[in-house]
Parts: C-alpha cells; sequence; structure tokens
C-alpha cells in the first residue's frame, strides 16, 4: 500500500516582488513512500526521491520560482549522477558509483516534516536518516548513520529558491575508525540539465579555478555559481559553504563541458578524513536559483543571509561533533 501525507505549513506570504507565483503561496509537502514534493500551490518547488532507489537518495528536481528545473537525474553518460546527491567512500567503499560492490544509503519509510525558520525566511524542512551501509555476500554493516535535514525557504529579498542541506555523519562501530575519502568530485554533488551545459562558474573571490584534468577544475571559495540558461531562459545556480564546516572555505569542484557539474567537497583526494566511535561530522550547506544572471552581489547577500542565522542550527555543537576543528 502506498503511503501517503500531505503536510501544508501555514507560512506568511513573501514580498511580491519575488519572482514566480509559487513565493507568494503556502509551501504543501506531500510524501508517498517513495518521494517528498514540495509546491507552493500547482507550482512545483522540490521533489526529493529516497524509495525505489537501489544505492542513495536525493534531490531529483529543484524548480527556479520561474518554474525552470535546473536539475539532471540518471543521465545515459553517468547514470550515477542523481540530481543534487550527497556521496563520499568509507573505509574505501565507494558510495558514489554505482556498482554491484558499491555501498548503499539505505533509507527507512520514515520522513519526518516541521515547519522551518532560518534567520526570519520562513519555510518546510524534512528528515530523513539513511544508513551507509556495505552489503555483500557476507550480509550487511552499517558503516556510518547519517541524519539529513533538507528545508526549502521563502525568503523575499531573495528573489530565489532557496534549499538549505544539513548532513550529520556518526561513526556508530565500536573501537574502529571510519575514513572518508574519494576523488576529488566527492561530496554535495549536482548535476545540471542538458541545455546548461558550457555555462560560466564564477565564485566569491574571483578566483581563477586550478585545473586539475581537461575541463575539470578546483577552487576554494565562500560559494561557487554557475550561469547557464534552461531551453533557452537565463538562470543562476549557487552553492553556498558554510564556516562551520571543517576546511573551510569549500573546495569546489566545476566542469562545464562535456556537461557541467558543481561539487562542493571536502578534499578528501588528497587529505582523507577520519572519525572515531562516535564521533560525528556536521556539513551545512545551501543550493541557491536564480531566474536570470545575477551578479556577486546577490550571491553575497546570500550567502551572508544564509550564514548570519544567530539560531543554534548553525553554530558548531558541543561533544564531539566535527564542526570548526579542522583547517
Amino acid at each position: 500500500m502506498t503511503r501517503r501525507n500531505v503536510f501544508t505549513a501555514v507560512l506568511a506570504v513573501a514580498s511580491a516582488s519575488m519572482q514566480g507565483v509559487w513565493a507568494q503561496q503556502p509551501l504543501e509537502v506531500t510524501v508517498d513512500a517513495s518521494r517528498v514534493w514540495i509546491r507552493a500551490g500547482e507550482s512545483p518547488v522540490l521533489q526529493y526521491r529516497y524509495g525505489d532507489v537501489p544505492f542513495k537518495p536525493y534531490v531529483k528536481e529543484l524548480y527556479t520560482p520561474g518554474g525552470l528545473n535546473v536539475l539532471l537525474d540518471a543521465p545515459s553518460d553517468h547514470l550515477h549522477h542523481h540530481g543534487l546527491m550527497f556521496a563520499v567512500a568509507v573505509n574505501d567503499l565507494n558510495f558514489w558509483e554505482e556498482t554491484p560492490t558499491a555501498g548503499r544509503q539505505e533509507q527507512d519509510s520514515s520522513i519526518t516534516v516541521a515547519h522551518a525558520s532560518h534567520n526570519s525566511g520562513p519555510g518546510v524542512r524534512f528528515y530523513t536518516t539513511p544508513a551507509w551501509a556495505r552489503v555483500d555476500a557476507t550480509g550487511r554493516e552499517t558503516e556510518l548513520f547519517e541524519s539529513r535535514a533538507i528545508e526549502v525557504c521563502q525568503v523575499g529579498k531573495l528573489r530565489a529558491t532557496v534549499v538549505t542541506w544539513k548532513t550529520e555523519l556518526t561513526n556508530p562501530r565500536p573501537r574502529r575508525r571510519a575514513t572518508l575519502s574519494g576523488s576529488h568530485y566527492f561530496g554535495l554533488g549536482m548535476r545540471f540539465v542538458r541545455s546548461m551545459d558550457d555555462g560560466d562558474f564564477f565564485n566569491a573571490d574571483g578566483k581563477e579555478r586550478t585545473v586539475f584534468r581537461g575541463e575539470e577544475r578546483l577552487v576554494r571559495s565562500d560559494w561557487c555559481a554557475y550561469s547557464a540558461a534552461v531551453d533557452g531562459k537565463p538562470v543562476t545556480v549557487a552553492m553556498l559553504g558554510n564556516p562551520g564546516n571543517p576546511r573551510h572555505p569549500t573546495t569546489w569542484f566545476t566542469m562545464a563541458r562535456p556537461f557541467a557539474y558543481l561539487s562542493a567537497t571536502l578534499n578528501l583526494h588528497e587529505e582523507p578524513l577520519s572519525l572515531e566511535t562516535g564521533e560525528r561530522l556536521v556539513l551545512r550547506y545551501a543550493v541557491v536559483a536564480w531566474d536570470g544572471n545575477v551578479d556577486q552581489d546577490q550571491i553575497n547577500r546570500a550567502y551572508q543571509w544564509f550564514v548570519g542565522d544567530d539560531s543554534q542550527a548553525h553554530k558548531p555543537m558541543k561533544g564531539t561533533d566535527r564542526d570548526a576543528r579542522e583547517e
């Protein structure tokens, strides 16, 4: 039987100056056995897939206020690219690629939905708890536990679709270290729709990106943005790091051709990161999608909004958290 719950967030109406009809509508969350849909009235905002996915849950669709989806799921050239997804290698087990020996982020049917308020921006948030597991002929073993919170915010002054992503990874295994590693693009990755290929990347510092190989580039900055077009209509998408993340500022992987990709990484290909038993790694990012071309000043305003929240949700936690202790 398919489970279907509808949660309607009663939110203050956003500024009428914000682009798109959805920004003026209350956000509604629909959860069934395999998907989470967030809509504003009849307008889609975000789709998250967590059921009937053999390897990892992910954001399948993300729309600008004008109704343009910017994410591509499982293209033929890289079937393991799923919209907006988070994966690394753990104890040499690859959770990024999807092969018979790859790790699996196993998500149960439990999805919790709640009101949200990030720095005075009303929104809705849902929580999931994927278990990062090794599954082979000898059985199943959990390598990491994850607590994941994804939030859609209505922020009139930004005139954009705003999504925040928080991941807490915990090493559950007694007397055994969990080591995160992987390729230079492992992390929170975003594959863009094909019409956005061959656009332009830019970052908070105006830095030149370092060539890694071919068209692949790496750069460290507070944020990284991409300007391109969806079916001839210009859009800009930015991914924002958080000062509380380890190894801040973020190392960004970028590639515009032969296809467009952006990933927030932890530089694991050069320096693996280990978690002792019970230790937690907390990561916070935001994705902001605009209609049209926006400049560096507008993205800086979004970044200041994201990191300016003085709530406990964006302060380093006490105890065994691994927020800001690595550089």
